[in-house]
Formats: C-alpha cells, sequence, structure tokens
C-alpha cells in the first residue's frame, strides 16, 4: 500500500484533513489544485447580503461560499432558513457560530449534492418566494434552473473565484516526484481533476497522463469519479460525502 496521501483541496480546507491522515499513520501531502480568491470587485455581494432578510432561504453551494459570505455578515436573520449541500459546507457555519439556526442539507450525508439537496427542499412551500443562491463566480445552474421551474424567485450572487494553479516551476518539480511512486490522491472536485490533467499535459502530454491514470483516486461523489474515468484514470474509489469517510476509505487500504 502506499504511504503518501495527496490532498488536492484549497489550502484552507485541505490542512485540517492533512492532520487527520497524518494522525492515522500516513504521510500527508498537500497540492492544492483549485486557488480560491476573493472578487476584485465585491460591491455587488455586499449589497445582496445586506439584503438577507428578504429572502426565504439562501443556499450555499460550498464551504468557500459560506467562509466568502460571512466574511461580510455580522448577523443571521432570523427566520430565514439556510441551505447547504454537506457536511462541509456545515462545518463552515459552525465556525461562524452558525448552529442552531434552521439549516437545511441532504438527508442522506453520503450524498452531498445539488441534486439531493433538492430533494430535502419542500419546494411548493418555497414557490413565489426569494431564494439567493451563494457560489462562485462560475458553477453548474441545475440548483437554481430546478428552483425556478417549481416556481421560486431565484437570484445568485457570486462570493468568490477559483481557479486552476499555474504550472510554475515548483509545481511541476511536486507532480514530477509525486507521479515517480504510487500514492493515494484525494480528489474532492471534477474542476480540480480536469485542471490536473491539463497541468501534466502541459510537462509532458503522454509520459506524465500516463503515470497519473495508474494512481489511485479517491473521491467522494459519482460525479467526480465518472470524470476520472472518462480521462481513463480506472483505480477509483468512491466514498461519500464526509472527512471520515475519506478516512475510513484510507484506512481500509492498510
Amino acid at each position: 500500500m502506499p504511504d503518501t496521501v495527496v490532498i488536492t483541496r484549497p489550502r484552507a480546507q485541505a490542512e485540517e484533513l492533512a492532520r487527520m491522515v497524518a494522525a492515522a499513520g500516513r504521510t500527508a501531502v498537500v497540492l492544492p489544485l483549485l486557488e480560491i480568491e476573493p472578487l476584485a470587485d465585491q460591491s455587488q455581494l455586499m449589497q445582496v447580503l445586506a439584503g438577507l432578510d428578504g429572502y426565504a432561504m439562501v443556499a450555499f453551494v460550498s464551504p468557500n461560499a459560506v467562509d466568502a459570505a460571512f466574511a461580510h455578515i455580522q448577523r443571521w436573520p432570523s427566520g430565514v432558513t439556510l441551505a447547504v449541500v454537506g457536511t462541509g459546507s456545515r462545518a463552515a457555519l459552525a465556525r461562524h457560530g452558525i448552529i442552531d439556526t434552521d439549516i437545511v442539507s441532504p438527508a442522506d450525508p453520503a450524498h452531498s449534492d445539488s441534486e439531493h439537496l433538492l430533494e430535502s427542499l419542500d419546494l411548493s412551500s418555497l414557490a413565489g418566494r426569494r431564494v439567493l443562491i451563494v457560489r462562485g463566480e462560475s458553477g453548474r445552474e441545475l440548483m437554481a434552473d430546478s428552483l425556478r421551474a417549481a416556481g421560486v424567485l431565484v437570484e445568485t450572487v457570486a462570493a468568490y473565484r477559483r481557479s486552476v494553479p499555474q504550472l510554475t516551476p515548483e509545481m511541476k518539480a511536486s507532480l514530477a516526484g509525486l507521479l515517480e511512486q504510487q500514492n493515494d490522491w484525494i480528489i474532492t472536485s471534477s474542476e480540480a481533476l480536469r485542471g490536473l490533467l491539463d497541468l501534466l499535459r502541459q510537462m509532458d502530454a503522454d509520459k506524465a497522463v500516463a503515470k497519473m491514470q495508474q494512481q489511485h483516486l479517491i473521491v467522494p461523489h459519482a460525479r467526480i469519479a465518472d470524470t476520472a474515468r472518462a480521462l481513463g484514470i480506472n483505480r477509483v474509489t468512491l466514498t461519500g460525502s464526509g472527512d471520515e469517510r475519506l478516512l475510513a476509505a484510507l484506512q481500509s487500504r492498510e
């Protein structure tokens, strides 16, 4: 079994998981494949957040969305429901002191995505009411489109931007070193995985990609597993949502 676990989350969300991996006796390498940055112009975000009490529900698509929004939120308005897609976002809310407020999330914590969040919502009660979706500059439209189809008055606001890092000499050296051995790679974003393959193509279109296709991936969502297989990576373990499931998958390989 390989000793090294490569954690590819944005750095701010990777450190705690890295500590847990190390506590489990494995070597954790943090290699962020997405960079999360604040918006250059946050005026629209701040204007929207100033009127939160006008919404029936506010949905956060990720922990990044929670953190970026709560940098500007002093107090959560009473009577406004929060919705999140997974345990990571619940934990982010807790860091900002939001625990007892009404929070809606997928009924099965193993399935943290927009589809399962929609199944947990009482759409009929939201029809004709305003709902805000806080997200990055880009993202899937599934939640917004589905809510609108149910008669919900949906607004979206960007709270941050994300990008794949550049292939610096340091990144190239890190990737080359990691690909010289077999590792377990924790991949929690399809966008990050596609970006990784793009970086490898810039290094060496054939050899680097071929080496990555022999690595083992641990992923929390079927959509990421499908992306991996489409990119020629077939050694994939699907865990379901939550760090405890990722760690359990690592421990099962011992």
